[in-house]
Protein backbone atom coordinates (compact mmCIF):
# COMPACT_ATOMS: atom_id res chain seq x y z
CA UNK A 1 0.00 0.00 0.00
CA UNK A 2 2.84 2.28 0.59
CA UNK A 3 3.88 1.92 -2.48
CA UNK A 4 0.33 2.41 -4.01
CA UNK A 5 0.21 5.81 -2.44
CA UNK A 6 3.30 6.53 -3.38
CA UNK A 7 2.96 6.06 -6.76
CA UNK A 8 -0.32 8.30 -6.79
CA UNK A 9 1.64 11.28 -5.05
CA UNK A 10 4.05 10.92 -8.07
CA UNK A 11 1.31 11.53 -10.08
CA UNK A 12 0.74 14.64 -8.96
CA UNK A 13 4.24 15.93 -8.55
CA UNK A 14 5.12 14.70 -12.23
CA UNK A 15 1.80 15.34 -14.57
CA UNK A 16 -0.53 17.87 -12.81
CA UNK A 17 -1.18 21.27 -12.61
CA UNK A 18 -1.12 20.83 -8.55
CA UNK A 19 2.49 19.78 -8.71
CA UNK A 20 4.10 22.38 -11.20
CA UNK A 21 5.28 24.69 -8.37
CA UNK A 22 7.29 21.83 -6.85
CA UNK A 23 7.98 20.38 -10.39
CA UNK A 24 9.14 24.00 -11.08
CA UNK A 25 11.33 24.37 -8.60
CA UNK A 26 13.36 21.12 -9.38
CA UNK A 27 13.41 20.33 -13.37
CA UNK A 28 13.44 24.13 -14.25
CA UNK A 29 17.26 24.88 -12.99
CA UNK A 30 18.13 21.20 -14.35
CA UNK A 31 17.14 21.79 -18.03
CA UNK A 32 18.09 25.25 -18.33
CA UNK A 33 21.74 23.88 -17.19
CA UNK A 34 20.96 21.26 -19.93
CA UNK A 35 20.07 23.50 -22.62
CA UNK A 36 23.64 25.99 -21.34
CA UNK A 37 25.91 23.49 -21.88
CA UNK A 38 24.78 22.59 -25.56
CA UNK A 39 23.96 25.99 -26.71
CA UNK A 40 24.62 26.28 -30.51
CA UNK A 41 24.33 22.24 -31.12
CA UNK A 42 22.24 19.85 -33.18
CA UNK A 43 20.09 18.89 -30.09
CA UNK A 44 18.67 15.79 -31.86
CA UNK A 45 22.41 14.08 -31.54
CA UNK A 46 23.00 15.33 -28.05
CA UNK A 47 21.86 11.71 -26.25
CA UNK A 48 20.48 13.00 -22.34
CA UNK A 49 20.45 9.69 -19.97
CA UNK A 50 17.42 10.40 -17.21
CA UNK A 51 17.79 7.25 -14.19
CA UNK A 52 15.42 7.17 -11.53
CA UNK A 53 13.08 8.50 -14.07
CA UNK A 54 9.90 8.00 -12.19
CA UNK A 55 7.36 8.45 -13.97
CA UNK A 56 8.95 10.18 -16.65
CA UNK A 57 8.14 13.64 -16.82
CA UNK A 58 11.93 15.13 -16.92
CA UNK A 59 12.78 12.86 -19.32
CA UNK A 60 9.94 13.42 -21.45
CA UNK A 61 10.26 17.48 -20.76
CA UNK A 62 13.94 16.93 -21.72
CA UNK A 63 13.01 15.46 -25.39
CA UNK A 64 10.52 17.76 -25.53
CA UNK A 65 13.24 20.51 -25.78
CA UNK A 66 14.59 18.28 -28.77
CA UNK A 67 17.29 16.38 -26.95
CA UNK A 68 17.78 12.38 -27.44
CA UNK A 69 16.34 11.39 -24.08
CA UNK A 70 16.16 7.98 -22.40
CA UNK A 71 15.19 7.47 -18.97
CA UNK A 72 15.51 4.36 -17.11
CA UNK A 73 13.42 2.97 -13.97
CA UNK A 74 13.33 0.06 -11.82
CA UNK A 75 10.11 0.03 -10.28
CA UNK A 76 7.50 -1.67 -11.84
CA UNK A 77 4.70 0.87 -10.18
CA UNK A 78 6.74 3.86 -11.71
CA UNK A 79 6.88 1.48 -15.02
CA UNK A 80 3.27 0.34 -15.56
CA UNK A 81 2.13 4.45 -14.24
CA UNK A 82 4.43 5.96 -16.60
CA UNK A 83 3.41 3.85 -19.99
CA UNK A 84 -0.12 4.91 -19.02
CA UNK A 85 0.89 8.49 -19.31
CA UNK A 86 3.14 8.08 -22.06
CA UNK A 87 1.23 5.68 -24.22
CA UNK A 88 -2.62 5.36 -23.26
CA UNK A 89 -3.54 8.91 -23.00
CA UNK A 90 -5.36 10.96 -25.08
CA UNK A 91 -6.52 13.86 -23.85
CA UNK A 92 -5.30 16.48 -21.26
CA UNK A 93 -7.09 15.42 -17.70
CA UNK A 94 -8.05 12.62 -18.78
CA UNK A 95 -7.77 10.66 -15.70
CA UNK A 96 -8.88 11.85 -11.90
CA UNK A 97 -6.81 10.62 -9.14
CA UNK A 98 -7.59 10.79 -5.81
CA UNK A 99 -4.06 11.06 -4.21
CA UNK A 100 -4.99 11.97 -0.35
CA UNK A 101 -7.72 9.68 0.67
CA UNK A 102 -5.30 6.56 2.33
CA UNK A 103 -3.95 9.06 5.02
CA UNK A 104 -6.30 10.94 7.49
CA UNK A 105 -3.12 12.69 9.54
CA UNK A 106 -2.90 16.32 9.11
CA UNK A 107 -5.95 17.00 6.82
CA UNK A 108 -7.56 20.21 7.15
CA UNK A 109 -11.15 19.46 5.82
CA UNK A 110 -12.50 16.15 4.07
CA UNK A 111 -12.27 18.40 1.31
CA UNK A 112 -8.87 18.22 1.25
CA UNK A 113 -8.82 14.53 1.95
CA UNK A 114 -11.29 13.89 -0.59
CA UNK A 115 -9.68 16.43 -3.37
CA UNK A 116 -9.46 14.85 -6.55
CA UNK A 117 -6.86 15.71 -8.88
CA UNK A 118 -6.46 15.26 -13.20
CA UNK A 119 -3.32 14.23 -14.99
CA UNK A 120 -2.09 14.99 -17.31
CA UNK A 121 -1.67 18.21 -17.19
CA UNK A 122 -0.24 18.02 -20.95
CA UNK A 123 -1.12 15.71 -23.89
CA UNK A 124 2.88 14.08 -23.75
CA UNK A 125 3.17 13.53 -27.48
CA UNK A 126 6.43 14.23 -29.47
CA UNK A 127 7.46 15.31 -33.22
CA UNK A 128 7.64 13.50 -35.56
CA UNK A 129 11.98 12.17 -35.28
CA UNK A 130 12.10 12.46 -31.96
CA UNK A 131 14.21 9.85 -29.88
CA UNK A 132 13.03 9.04 -26.31
CA UNK A 133 12.71 5.59 -24.62
CA UNK A 134 12.30 4.65 -21.41
CA UNK A 135 14.21 1.43 -19.98
CA UNK A 136 13.33 -1.08 -17.31
CA UNK A 137 16.19 -2.33 -14.99
CA UNK A 138 18.47 -1.19 -12.21
CA UNK A 139 20.72 1.30 -12.89
CA UNK A 140 23.63 -0.64 -12.06
CA UNK A 141 22.94 -3.48 -14.10
CA UNK A 142 21.76 -1.44 -17.34
CA UNK A 143 24.33 1.08 -17.65
CA UNK A 144 27.26 -0.25 -15.09
CA UNK A 145 28.97 -2.74 -17.67
CA UNK A 146 32.84 -2.38 -18.13
CA UNK A 147 33.53 -1.03 -21.25
CA UNK A 148 35.20 -4.43 -22.61
CA UNK A 149 31.56 -5.96 -22.40
CA UNK A 150 30.59 -5.31 -26.32
CA UNK A 151 27.08 -6.61 -24.94
CA UNK A 152 26.29 -3.30 -22.73
CA UNK A 153 28.03 -0.51 -25.26
CA UNK A 154 27.36 2.71 -23.21
CA UNK A 155 30.98 3.54 -22.03
CA UNK A 156 31.49 7.00 -23.05
CA UNK A 157 28.09 7.32 -25.13
CA UNK A 158 25.89 9.74 -23.18
CA UNK A 159 26.55 13.43 -23.43
CA UNK A 160 24.42 13.91 -20.09
CA UNK A 161 23.19 12.20 -17.01
CA UNK A 162 20.38 14.63 -15.19
CA UNK A 163 19.75 12.78 -11.67
CA UNK A 164 16.97 14.24 -9.69
CA UNK A 165 16.63 12.68 -6.60
CA UNK A 166 18.19 9.72 -7.72
CA UNK A 167 22.07 9.57 -5.86
CA UNK A 168 20.58 8.71 -2.30
CA UNK A 169 18.91 5.49 -3.92
CA UNK A 170 22.61 3.94 -3.95
CA UNK A 171 23.66 0.70 -1.56
CA UNK A 172 27.24 2.19 -2.83
CA UNK A 173 27.33 5.62 -3.76
CA UNK A 174 31.11 5.04 -4.93
CA UNK A 175 29.19 2.58 -7.77
CA UNK A 176 27.10 4.77 -8.84
CA UNK A 177 30.01 7.78 -9.56
CA UNK A 178 31.91 5.47 -11.40
CA UNK A 179 29.15 4.61 -13.85
CA UNK A 180 28.13 7.96 -14.39
CA UNK A 181 31.38 8.78 -15.36
CA UNK A 182 32.34 5.81 -17.50
CA UNK A 183 29.17 6.34 -19.75
CA UNK A 184 29.34 10.20 -20.21
CA UNK A 185 31.65 11.05 -23.05
CA UNK A 186 34.61 13.30 -22.61
CA UNK A 187 33.46 16.74 -21.61
CA UNK A 188 30.02 15.36 -20.98
CA UNK A 189 28.10 16.60 -18.18
CA UNK A 190 26.15 15.10 -15.20
CA UNK A 191 23.85 17.48 -13.80
CA UNK A 192 21.93 16.77 -10.28
CA UNK A 193 19.81 17.85 -8.04
CA UNK A 194 18.59 16.14 -4.53
CA UNK A 195 18.84 15.44 -0.68
CA UNK A 196 21.18 12.74 0.88
CA UNK A 197 18.41 11.10 2.38
CA UNK A 198 20.04 7.63 2.15
CA UNK A 199 18.14 4.66 1.36
CA UNK A 200 19.77 2.16 2.77
CA UNK A 201 20.50 3.96 5.93
CA UNK A 202 19.06 1.41 8.56
CA UNK A 203 17.75 -1.02 6.81
CA UNK A 204 16.06 -3.83 7.87
CA UNK A 205 18.21 -6.62 6.14
CA UNK A 206 21.63 -5.14 7.44
CA UNK A 207 23.08 -5.10 3.92
CA UNK A 208 26.46 -3.04 3.93
CA UNK A 209 25.75 -0.11 2.73
CA UNK A 210 27.52 3.53 2.64
CA UNK A 211 26.26 7.19 3.74
CA UNK A 212 28.23 10.30 3.35
CA UNK A 213 27.58 13.63 3.76
CA UNK A 214 28.06 16.14 1.29
CA UNK A 215 31.23 17.30 1.17
CA UNK A 216 32.53 13.80 0.77
CA UNK A 217 30.42 13.44 -2.14
CA UNK A 218 31.73 16.39 -3.82
CA UNK A 219 35.56 15.46 -2.88
CA UNK A 220 34.62 11.90 -4.53
CA UNK A 221 32.92 13.66 -7.42
CA UNK A 222 36.23 15.37 -8.25
CA UNK A 223 38.17 12.28 -7.24
CA UNK A 224 36.60 10.76 -10.07
CA UNK A 225 37.56 13.10 -12.73
CA UNK A 226 34.59 15.89 -12.63
CA UNK A 227 35.06 19.48 -12.71
CA UNK A 228 32.21 20.64 -10.20
CA UNK A 229 30.41 23.81 -11.37
CA UNK A 230 27.02 26.13 -10.71
CA UNK A 231 26.85 24.19 -7.00
CA UNK A 232 23.93 25.58 -5.11
CA UNK A 233 21.57 24.79 -2.71
CA UNK A 234 17.84 24.88 -3.81
CA UNK A 235 14.99 24.62 -1.08
CA UNK A 236 12.40 22.04 -2.17
CA UNK A 237 9.70 19.97 -1.30
CA UNK A 238 9.28 16.57 -2.68
CA UNK A 239 5.50 14.71 -3.43
CA UNK A 240 3.91 17.07 -0.94
CA UNK A 241 0.12 18.13 -0.75
CA UNK A 242 0.18 21.64 -0.47
CA UNK A 243 -2.79 21.55 2.19
CA UNK A 244 -1.95 19.10 4.30
CA UNK A 245 -0.99 20.28 8.29
CA UNK A 246 2.42 19.08 7.90
CA UNK A 247 5.38 19.86 5.47
CA UNK A 248 8.95 19.21 4.93
CA UNK A 249 11.08 21.10 2.75
CA UNK A 250 14.71 19.75 1.52
CA UNK A 251 17.68 21.99 1.25
CA UNK A 252 18.98 19.95 -2.34
CA UNK A 253 22.39 20.49 -3.75
CA UNK A 254 21.95 21.20 -7.06
CA UNK A 255 25.57 20.70 -9.33
CA UNK A 256 26.96 20.29 -12.87
CA UNK A 257 30.10 18.33 -13.04
CA UNK A 258 32.21 18.16 -15.94
CA UNK A 259 33.82 14.86 -16.99
CA UNK A 260 37.38 15.99 -17.52
CA UNK A 261 39.87 12.85 -16.99
CA UNK A 262 39.29 9.06 -16.80
CA UNK A 263 38.26 8.43 -12.74
CA UNK A 264 41.11 7.02 -10.63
Amino acid sequence: MDKLRSTLKQFVRDWSEDGKAERDLCYEPMKSALEGSFEGRDRQTIRVLVPGAGLGRLAYDVAKLGFACQGNEFSHYMLLSSYLILNRTESIGEHTIYPYIHSFSNIPSKEALLRPVNIPDVLPDLPPGSDFSLVAGDFEEVYGAEATDVSEPHAGQWDAVLTCFFIDTAKNIVNYLRVIHRILAPGGVWINLGPLLWHFENNSTNDPSIELDLEEVKALVRRMGFRLSDERTIETSYTSNDQSMLGYIYKAAFWKATKESEST
